[in-house]
């Protein structure tokens, strides 16, 4: 019996890609949306980390990418949660398809 290869890590990253989408396509309140989105970057950092990991071993820069895009990340939350804050506290909603302001 073999170990973990990469096709493992690229399913894996699949799968946790999809529910992301669905969670952010699929979803109406803007948190779980937003946790959508996280999802998917999670997704694409399992593949920078097995990618690097099985091709290039030595340098480490799927690493580094990681580590960027989960700093892009935690901003993205920090700035995301902080504008459906002061929507909730303007309209008490947080529902994706009551906000509306830019619509004509």
């Amino acid at each position: 019996m073999t170990g973990i290869g990469l096709e493992h890590y690229l399913i894996l990253a699949a799968l946790v890609f999809t529910i992301g989408f669905y969670g952010a396509v699929a979803k109406k309140n803007a948190i779980a949306v937003l946790m959508g989105v996280e999802l998917m970057l999670n997704a694409v950092n399992i593949n920078m980390v097995a990618f690097n990991r099985f091709l290039n071993a030595d340098v480490a820069m799927g690493f580094v990418f990681a580590i960027f895009v989960i700093v892009v990340a935690a901003s993205e939350v920090a700035v995301g949660l902080a504008i459906i804050m002061k929507i909730y506290r303007e309209r008490l909603v947080t529902n994706v398809d009551d906000i509306d302001w830019l619509k004509w």
